[in-house]
């Protein structure tokens, strides 16, 4: 499947192990940045994983920033897109199915990175339930 992936220079350390993980996984990941640890304005990375999910370009998008709250307010402006800042993989799980969430917001100040892979992984594979949960989830969008 592909995952789309972006994150503002608190996340950059940990882009490249999620992508490998993702990749070793049989993934196809689309890197839309940033590419260092140079200080950035994350809604520039944002927006277009946001955008891949919103247009079933990506089947899923990975955010990562400091604390996940930026990423995933900005992502979470996107009529489409149900991003969930996770910390735990437990998180991750119940985002997915319970919420159907297509994007996974990662705070990289919070958590080590092997528990930012942990998570990742853990959303990537988790399944949607559906029933109870589906008329929830319609319920979201305003429009």
């Amino acid at each position: 499947m592909k995952i789309a992936i972006g994150c503002d220079h608190a996340g950059f350390p940990y882009k490249d192990a999620i992508k490998k993980m993702l990749e070793e996984n049989g993934h196809k990941v689309e890197d839309f940045g940033t590419n260092s640890a140079d200080s950035v304005d994350y809604p520039d990375f944002v927006h277009p994983v946001a955008t891949q999910v919103e247009e079933g370009k990506a089947k899923f998008g990975v955010l990562i920033c400091g604390s996940g709250n930026g990423v995933a307010m900005t992502a979470n402006k996107h009529q489409k897109i149900r991003a969930a800042l996770c910390w735990q993989t437990e998180l991750a799980d119940l985002a997915r199915q319970h919420n159907n969430a297509n994007i996974v917001c990662i705070p990289a100040r919070f958590i080590s990175k092997r528990k930012a892979v942990q998570i990742v992984d853990a959303f990537v594979t988790a399944k949607f339930e559906g029933g109870r949960h589906a008329r929830r989830v319609r319920k979201i969008s305003v429009c």
